[in-house]
């Protein structure tokens, strides 16, 4: 409880001190925001040019798949507010050396990569995907009161899914050595998540189910709330499968900070 409550009011000073600073260009961080902002609704609109030749999608009907997609932002934009140091780490700290700093400081290593620097702007991604939860909610008569009322906490075990496959990917930096790293390609499968998952191939199920399991980061937490019954013990096992990677990737960067040597410089 003691490194939990250190931890928690060191993650509180390491936001207060980045909101500071990030606000001190208003200006620049209000044109952060927009552009957040236009990118998620010009990905949204391709849920609209979509229903606007189809009544349906594989039986999803477009309120429900508003929801589906609404939700599907809240991890994401979580996801996006801590992530911005996996993208630069293999550059940033491996390559140029900066990681001997976070090494030398009696804090986790991880802990510090994760929050030291966030991206405040992707906020609104939650704040949008919120407002479309609640305008499907109010065209779809029946859903469940439990599904609904769990929707916040699966939303946290989805960010905890996605920055652990990503903090898996990075980790992947100790043993090849390269700037770019493994996940911008797997970025992109985000995507997958925020439309059904049954209508895609049977190959694409399977790697959204497991390897890389971003279905259980957003399409499974909204089944329960839809009444998708057939989906039932894939929502109760968001938790576990969060648990699970979050281990994996905390156990893949100790192994990967055992064998760092430094850059010599």
């Amino acid at each position: 409880m003691r490194s939990l409550r250190f931890h928690g009011r060191l993650l509180a000073l390491y936001f207060a001190q980045y909101v500071k600073a990030r606000l001190a260009y208003r200006a620049d961080f209000a044109t952060a925001v927009l552009a957040s902002f236009l990118g998620t609704a010009a990905s949204f609109s391709v849920v609209l040019l979509l229903f606007s030749r189809f009544d349906h999608l594989a039986g999803w009907s477009f309120p429900e798949i508003v929801f589906l997609y609404g939700f599907s932002l809240l991890p994401y934009g979580l996801f996006s507010v801590l992530s911005l140091n996996l993208y630069e780490f293999a550059d940033r700290y491996l390559v140029e050396g900066r990681f001997d700093r976070i090494l030398l400081r009696p804090v986790s290593p991880l802990f510090q990569i994760y929050f030291e620097s966030f991206r405040l702007e992707s906020l609104q991604e939650v704040a949008t995907g919120t407002v479309a939860i609640a305008w499907a909610v109010s065209r779809l008569p029946d859903l469940s009161p439990l599904g609904l009322a769990l929707l916040p906490l699966w939303a946290v075990f989805g960010a905890v899914i996605y920055l652990s496959v990503f903090g898996i990917l990075t980790a992947s930096s100790f043993w090849i050595e390269d700037r770019v790293g493994l996940a911008p390609p797997v970025f992109n499968l985000m995507a997958f998540g925020r439309y059904p998952i049954t209508i895609y191939d049977l190959k694409v199920k399977v790697l959204l189910s497991t390897v890389i399991p971003f279905a259980f980061a957003s399409f499974y937490p909204t089944t329960l709330a839809l009444k998708r019954a057939e989906f039932t013990p894939f929502f109760w096992a968001v938790p576990a499968v969060a648990i699970l990677f979050a281990l994996l990737n905390r156990a893949l960067w100790r192994r990967g900070i055992a064998r760092y040597g430094s850059t010599g410089s």
